[in-house]
């Protein structure tokens, strides 16, 4: 098969034919964003086993739940977040184990294995041979925990209680339940004083509120939660509103499926002036590896979103340059620390270069355009017109290079007029994936665990692969825009479809939780908890060992949950998989493996 030739193409597959066999947990929701970039996917019966994926030119992939444990270890969704550690992470604020009711690790591994193709076809374009490329559900999993798990293999406690407690979201006198959103601690004050809240209350709260983000779990005073019981709805919103503070009204699946239709993951805009001429790849070191090798990514990235995206780009060999204020990241040193650095920090910014600029000044402005001129990726998530504002926008830095992917991954791609700020936790909240996440039985309520923050960041790289293809293909720049609105309808199209079609969307009651052991938890696969449930009342006398040997030997499929990070690298069904950095954090493994 050739590879991908040069073409005046709008979409980055266009006219490109994969065919795909396997699983539809694992190969939906690439199937779905092949599809959404051009390609023709033609879905063919296969054998059981991995999913596979062939493209042209010799690029082909395969998908498996297990490609670090053995398949009875991580045979599908729940069992992989047993292991991985997705369901201690998802359960800290109820202070138990529980399991997503969305599919998250398939889905974020299906999107890793569009972005090892991706990879394989732009590193074919730059002159490279075909290549094959291989993941895994358990190797997708494990990188949705890595800032937690880097944390917790840390020598320095945490900055604050890791406890369950009364985490939000809130609830308003009329039973609206909603999420608050205050970045910094002005503002959280003021919307609790307007809503006559103790003032130790509010102080105690502010500091669990504001690390939730990073350790999963937010106890919270009891008399936060009063507060706001007392209070009409439309008093919160007022509250929030005179200070300056967000918040969110909880929604339900069936609500969102009644909103306009969701759009594409991404969206691509090439420039107008061309960068070079299609029949002249780029240069390409010879005798590399990594598809990205001699690419230059800057990025202007906080938070988690645009430093994950930027950080598999460095995966695939690129070289990401960050642009950092005077000083550093303040996220430099957010407990707890490696040598002296953060383990979260490390766990999206190690291996890359670091350039302190700060862009508020025209010097600044003009030293990072200098800095684009030469690059092949400028990638950021300010908040919206800020880029503008600055002079840094795709028009200004396409001016100095017009060959650039100028990548922007926000919140809301704009496509929500009056939306709340676009944090995880609130588009949680406002696109369903709150209901997603939990079974019939569980109230609303966003996971604390950063899904979208991560599936986004997912979702901004496999944007920069996808443009630069389409550079590659048109020898013109390309402008691309992600977001955690695009993440959460990649999350929820399962049950959005099924919603639209009068279906219940909710998985049933239990649905994935563990059962509980003498020691511990196990989890069983989805199609193995009816039968497992006979034997709830044997297991809780049974160490978790002897517990996961009963269940296998009646032909059910289960496995040990992990409670306790710290204890996975030692952790026999990983399999030496985990390794620590030159700070002595806790790393990964990279998701991809290419031959």
């Amino acid at each position: 098969m050739a590879p991908l030739a040069p073409a005046l193409a709008a979409q980055p597959l266009d006219a490109v034919e994969v065919s795909v066999c396997g699983p539809a947990a694992l190969t939906a929701p690439a199937v779905a964003h092949l599809r959404a970039l051009g390609a023709r996917p033609v879905e063919i019966p296969g054998p059981a086993g991995p999913a596979r994926f062939q493209a042209p030119g010799g690029v082909s992939a395969e998908l498996a739940w297990a490609d670090l444990c053995t398949d009875a270890d991580a045979a599908e969704e729940a069992t992989v977040q047993a292991v991985a550690g997705i369901m201690h992470v998802h359960g800290r604020r109820d202070g138990e184990p529980r399991g997503l009711a969305t599919d998250y690790a398939a889905t974020c591994a299906s999107v890793l294995t569009v972005q090892g193709l991706l990879a394989a076809l732009v590193g074919q374009a730059r002159g490279g041979s075909g290549a094959h490329v291989r993941t895994g559900a358990d190797r997708a999993a494990l990188l949705t925990v890595s800032q937690y798990l880097a944390a917790a293999g840390a020598p320095e406690d945490e900055a604050v209680l890791l406890a369950p407690g009364s985490s939000p979201p809130f609830t308003a006198a009329d039973g609206t339940r909603f999420e608050l959103e205050a970045l910094d601690p002005g503002l959280w004050a003021a919307f609790w004083r307007a809503l006559g809240a103790p003032s130790e209350a509010v102080r105690s709260g502010w500091r669990p509120f504001q690390f939730r983000y990073a350790t999963a779990c937010a106890p919270l005073p009891e008399a936060l939660h009063a507060a706001t019981r007392a209070a009409s709805w439309a008093a919160v919103r007022r509250a929030a509103a005179a200070v300056g503070a967000d918040v969110c009204r909880v929604r339900t699946l069936a609500e969102r499926a009644g909103d306009p239709p969701p759009g594409e993951p991404w969206s691509f805009r090439t420039g107008e002036q061309a960068a070079r001429t299609p029949a002249e790849p780029a240069a390409r070191p010879a005798a590399v590896a990594l598809p990205l090798a001699g690419l230059t990514v800057l990025e202007a990235g906080r938070r988690v979103q645009a430093p994950l995206a930027a950080h598999l780009l460095g995966l695939l060999g690129a070289d990401v340059i960050r642009i950092e204020p005077p000083g550093g990241d303040p996220l430099r040193g957010m407990p707890p620390c490696c040598d002296g650095v953060s383990a979260r920090w490390l766990a999206l910014n190690r291996g890359k270069r670091a350039e302190q600029i700060d862009i508020k000044t025209p010097a600044g402005q003009h030293e990072l355009r200098e800095l684009a001129a030469g690059a092949d990726v400028f990638l950021h998530n300010w908040a919206p017109g800020k880029a503008e504002q600055l002079g840094l926008d795709a028009d200004a830095l396409g001016a100095v290079n017009p060959g650039l992917v100028y990548a922007y991954t926000g919140g809301w791609a704009g496509r929500l007029p009056g939306a709340p700020l676009g944090t995880d936790f609130m588009v949680q909240a406002r696109t369903g994936v709150a209901d997603a996440a939990r079974p019939a039985d569980e109230p609303l309520a966003p996971s604390l665990m950063t899904l979208l923050d991560v599936l986004g960041g997912l979702h901004g790289a496999e944007a920069v692969l996808a443009a630069l293809l389409l550079r590659e293909r048109t020898g013109r720049g390309v402008r691309t825009e992600s977001s955690l609105l695009g993440a959460a309808e990649t999350l929820t199209g399962a049950a959005l479809r099924q919603a639209a079609a009068g279906g219940d969307p909710r998985r049933p009651a239990g649905f994935r939780r563990p059962l509980p052991t003498a020691d511990g938890w196990v989890a069983v696969a989805d199609d193995s908890a009816a039968g497992a449930r006979a034997h709830t009342g044997r297991l809780r006398h049974l160490g978790t060992t002897s517990a996961v040997a009963l269940l296998r030997a009646r032909g059910l499929t289960a496995t040990a949950v992990t409670t306790d990070l710290r204890a996975l690298p030692a952790d026999r069904r990983l399999r030496g998989a985990l390794t620590r950095d030159s700070h002595g954090a806790l790393a990964v493994p990279t998701p991809w493996r290419f031959s």
